[in-house]
């Protein structure tokens, strides 16, 4: 909660307390008074902090016992008797609305971002590729061709003004906010999160280059909700580059104004069967791994300076990464197949186009969830579901037959990877979006299940640690501690010794 709006709300606790306690006659000043220090906090918390709808009660509290005390004081009047249901009925009202309010504070936080740990302060861009070669097959783009946004962070000189907002584009949040299935709303406060980097600041001179981190978000997701991984390895030496896989994701604005959603959802049908499925999101998966390749040209052609752009010769081309989070997870593995690619993290992501090809021959680590990785493990014990569960997932046992059969590719996937100096690994307590920055939206999410029982920040710190460990390791040469085995700073951390 901010310093402001913590004190708003205060003060209209403490209105409402002096209204109850004190007595009609001696209410007048000591009223009047503390509604005027509550507009001055209102007016302070709107200037300095901006309006959010979570304090629409305290706004309303605010203004009426200004008004009210205000009226009552200078014109000397004596209050009115009113009912005592009708005091009662006023006293229960605003009692509900502060802890209405409060219960909004709690479940909808202007948070922050944990801070970048490394040496580097970290600077980013924002870029608009249009792939000519492709044509979009999801949605309406301008003329026709595959558009991307591209946001880059990269190690800065000292950086000044203000940092970047975490949020690209306010307009986006009620498309967020629906993908939820709440108002438009609700996710409005999180334009005033603030980022940890400095738009357009300059490359750190510390080092000629450095290697190259190409980044994916899931599907319904976005660019900026990878925004405090993609600032830790910035601050640590690496360029990250975060794709908005345009149709993909919630929304994404583009420069000239327009805002596409998703569309991509629309592919699958509850209709459809097993193989039905895995062929459409292998299309999908198609055009993600399309992207990929198609942005790595594309700083390839920044590199030379053909685009123009301050990290012109500031990338070590030669050393390229990626890693995504769910279905940009299994993006990050199968672009990992591009020769320019050395190696790969998949967060928490099922791989796609897995008959395609033969086995990925580099190393790559698979960081799953708890919840993620007890499929996989029914699956590695032969456990088959019983008639219960069937039932009670909604599932039938040929589509579980299906998809245990391609687990068990996926598994042999792994295993390759492994082979070739990869790990798999999983955190105790995690789910599926403790993999990116939505985790820190609410609390209420943890509460709901959709987090792990894990602390935000923990989760956070820890999958930063293996990360940044294993890109050190193939990128930098140096590194690799954390993936020589279980460490007692992350006991959260299992090893997956037999696949």
């Amino acid at each position: 909660m901010r310093l402001f709006e913590l004190l708003l709300f205060l003060s209209n606790t403490g209105l409402f307390a002096l209204t109850v306690r004190l007595k009609k006659g001696r209410r007048s000043f000591p009223v009047f008074a503390a509604s005027g220090i509550s507009t001055l906090l209102l007016v302070i918390h709107w200037t300095v902090e901006g309006y959010r709808v979570q304090l629409f009660f305290p706004y309303c509290i605010t203004i009426v016992f200004l008004a009210v005390s205000g009226y009552s004081y200078f014109k000397k009047t004596r209050p009115k008797k009113f009912p005592r249901f009708m005091l009662g009925s006023a006293y229960t009202a605003l009692a509900i609305m502060l802890v209405g309010t409060a219960g909004l504070l709690y479940a909808f936080p202007v948070f922050k971002l944990p801070e970048p740990t490394g040496e580097w302060k970290v600077g980013t861009q924002t870029f608009h590729f249009v792939d000519t070669k492709r044509e979009e097959i999801f949605g309406d783009a301008r003329d026709g061709k595959r558009e991307l946004m591209v946001q880059v962070w990269y190690p800065a000189q000292a950086g000044t003004g203000k940092y970047a907002p975490f949020v690209p584009d306010p307009r986006i949040l009620r498309y967020m906010a629906a993908d939820y299935g709440l108002p438009g709303f609700t996710f409005q406060h999180l334009k005033y999160v603030s980022s940890h980097a400095y738009p357009g600041a300059e490359v750190s001179s510390a080092q000629t280059s450095y290697p190259l981190i190409l980044a994916n978000p899931g599907n319904g997701s976005s660019r900026f909700l990878h925004t405090s991984q993609a600032e830790y390895l910035a601050s640590h030496g690496y360029i990250v580059a975060v794709i908005d896989h345009t149709y993909n994701t919630f929304a994404t604005e583009f420069p000239d104004g327009r805002i596409t959603t998703s569309t991509t959802n629309d592919l699958f049908s509850p209709h459809d069967d097993y193989r039905t499925s895995i062929e459409i999101r292998d299309k999908l998966g198609k055009v993600l791994t399309g992207d990929v390749a198609f942005v790595l040209d594309q700083f390839e052609l920044i590199q030379s300076g053909q685009i123009p752009s301050h990290l012109k010769g500031r990338m070590d081309l030669g050393h390229v990464g990626v890693f995504g989070h769910s279905i940009g997870g299994a993006t990050a593995y199968d672009a990992s197949y591009d020769p320019r690619i050395a190696v790969g993290i998949d967060l928490d992501g099922g791989l796609y186009r897995l008959r395609d090809k033969e086995g990925l021959r580099k190393p790559f680590l698979f960081i799953h969830s708890e919840s993620y990785f007890g499929q996989l493990k029914r699956v590695m014990d032969n456990r088959v579901y019983t008639d219960a569960e069937l039932n009670r997932m909604g599932s039938t046992r040929e589509w579980e037959d299906q998809v245990t059969e391609d687990k068990k590719l996926e598994l042999e996937r792994m295993r390759e990877t492994v082979v070739e100096g990869g790990q798999v690994l999983y955190i105790d307590h995690t789910e599926h979006l403790n993999f990116a920055d939505v985790q820190f939206i609410s609390p209420v999410f943890k509460m709901l299940g959709i987090t792990g029982k894990i602390a935000p920040e923990r989760a956070n710190s820890v999958i930063n640690a293996y990360m940044l460990d294993f890109f050190d390791m193939y990128l930098k040469h140096q590194g690799g501690i954390l993936m020589k085995g279980p460490d007692h700073r992350f006991p959260e951390v299992k090893f997956v010794t037999s696949l």
